[in-house]
């Protein structure tokens, strides 16, 4: 009778030491389950063309790195997929953003030399964000950040260049084209009816014989996770289109283009938008497709983007 009644004490501190750790992973993934608020920077009256730019890319980064999630291991975050796909998403646009004022915003000619502190910046950015230790994803990303706020000190100084030409915005706004595109297409494979579909990026190459058909089918896990993705890439996006405002105030003011940046900046408001539950049902159902939803605003801000490109284009 006692050994009965010591395993069944024990029992009941194993329940209670169980309940504690299922309370604590559900209050701690409550707690963490945010994403982060639209921000607009203060201009002062003389501020160098490219510091609004490089103070978008930090403040989104430091944002992102406060609490970065997608290489949570024991944490209550490790059941947050939506928020760490989100984070993925905004990762993966400033890596482009970054690569962008690395190739071509930065110089000053195609001559000039890569400014070293943005090299470094996408060097740290490009670290796998999964690695959790030895170092740590976020480590590295902050180590991208102090590179931009040495780059940003540099330029205020004059010792950094910032180029705001018409054909540097040009080739910006196709680099964040591209990468709207292939979230586009992650996107489009969310319909449960539609699981063929034609490689239209074959059209007008004349070494291929003929457009290929590909079969695909989004399982309902994955969802949400490309939704989220979307989601955190039109999010940074919008805060460059801010930061394209400012930086290249001069050239959008020539070319008459102001209200065109405008409208892109706010189908992109419209588009951080959270449902209760991400479906994709057919179209005359009551379940809504979120994921096409969401893809009519992104191509809506490609096409915008794409007619901002011809502005420039003088076309």
């Amino acid at each position: 009778m006692r050994i009965i009644a010591v395993m069944a004490k024990y029992r009941i501190a194993l329940a209670a030491v169980v309940g504690l750790v299922v309370l604590f992973y559900a209050f701690g993934a409550i707690y963490y389950y945010r994403f982060p608020d639209f921000f607009e920077l203060a201009v002062p009256e003389r501020q160098k063309p490219g510091v609004y730019t490089t103070n978008t890319l930090i403040r989104t980064a430091e944002g992102m790195t406060a609490h970065w999630l997608p290489n949570d291991v024991l944490w209550p975050t490790v059941l947050l997929d939506n928020p760490q796909n989100f984070q993925l998403g905004q990762l993966e646009a400033v890596r482009y953003a970054v690569k962008g004022l690395r190739d071509d915003l930065s110089r000053m000619r195609t001559t000039d030399q890569i400014d070293p502190d943005i090299d470094r910046a996408a060097a740290n950015f490009f670290f796998e964000p999964t690695r959790w230790a030895f170092p740590s994803a976020e480590s590295r990303y902050k180590r991208a950040i102090a590179d931009l706020q040495r780059y940003r000190e540099r330029l205020e100084r004059d010792e950094a260049a910032f180029s705001p030409r018409a054909d540097n915005l040009h080739k910006f706004l196709g680099d964040l084209a591209s990468l709207l595109g292939g979230v586009s297409n992650r996107l489009a494979n969310a319909p449960r009816d539609i699981q063929i579909r034609i490689t239209e990026e074959t059209a007008g190459d004349t070494t291929v014989d003929r457009e290929q058909e590909i079969r695909h089918l989004t399982p309902w896990r994955q969802l949400d996770d490309n939704f989220y993705y979307a989601r955190g890439v039109l999010y940074v996006i919008r805060q460059l289109m801010l930061a394209v405002k400012y930086d290249f105030s001069d050239i959008i003011a020539q070319r008459n283009a102001g209200s065109l940046v405008t409208a892109i900046v706010r189908t992109l408001d419209r588009a951080q938008f959270e449902p209760l539950i991400i479906a994709n049902g057919d179209r005359g159902s009551l379940w809504a497709n979120h994921s096409l939803q969401l893809q009519a605003l992104l191509e809506d801000t490609r096409q915008k983007m794409r007619s901002l490109q011809n502005v420039l284009a003088g076309s």
